[in-house]
């Protein structure tokens, strides 16, 4: 797992055309991808062609990643990821927008023209889901579904090259939870056996440090160092 500060110095290199730099990022983010794609298994497409959408999506978050959205780069490449993938089955005719989705997103697309003819600055994810009484998640996807071009991965307007994913609020709790979580999976995923099982009897089976400590025939103390370092590593990752 490469920690946070090298994934950025990574970023620099491949944006300035280091090919090994930008086969590597896609190495080690691979579960990631995989972890995005497999919901779309079932969708009529070949596993690999699902990759590889997945991988183009990828290398488009690579070119278009800005250290100042600050905000994690798996955050950032997950809903590049899903654009590519979405975009796709939709031109294909894989996905069928209903049109009460369709209504909703003009419904978004006014309220974010207005907004931002008054205020002069885009609203975020949250003062939009706030606005019409939705989830995060279900605004992105509400978006993502047309091809209205309001999707988080298009410009928002002919005067403007930023995409709405770009606008998403630096304050963390404004981040889309389900993205958190893939990418806390994607970590957790990475970790030796012996540490993953740890955190997964700690916080997923709700079992102590001494349950553990005898199951794993070494000490409570033991146990306690490895779990804090674990997370002390995770934090790292999201920070």
């Amino acid at each position: 797992m490469i920690s946070h500060s090298e994934t950025l110095e990574l970023l620099k290199k491949a944006q300035n055309g280091d090919e090994n730099a930008k086969n590597l990022l896609i190495k080690e983010n691979t579960p990631l991808v995989k972890c995005v794609i497999k919901h779309y298994k079932m969708k009529g497409i070949e596993y690999e062609d699902l990759f590889q959408l997945g991988c183009v999506g990828f290398v488009k978050a690579i070119n278009k990643f800005d250290i100042s959205y600050n905000v994690k780069f798996s955050t950032y490449a997950v809903p590049m990821i899903l654009g590519e993938v979405k975009r796709y089955l939709r031109d294909e005719g894989y996905i069928k927008v209903s049109r009460s989705i369709k209504h909703q997103a003009n419904e978004i697309k006014k309220f974010i023209e207005k907004y931002n003819t008054k205020h002069s600055i885009t609203p975020s994810l949250e003062l939009i889901a706030k606005q019409f009484n939705m989830d995060i998640q279900d605004v992105v996807f509400t978006l993502d579904a047309t091809r209205l071009p309001v999707s988080i991965y298009d410009s928002l307007d002919n005067d403007d090259s930023t995409s709405l994913v770009e606008k998403i609020s630096n304050d963390n709790e404004n981040i889309d939870s389900t993205l958190e979580k893939i990418t806390l999976k994607n970590l957790i995923n990475k970790l030796p056996p012996k540490e993953r099982k740890i955190i997964i009897l700690r916080y997923f089976k709700d079992r102590t440090q001494m349950e553990i400590a005898e199951e794993l025939g070494i000490s409570q103390v033991q146990i306690s160092r490895i779990e804090n370092k674990i997370l002390k590593d995770l934090k790292s990752s999201f920070l």
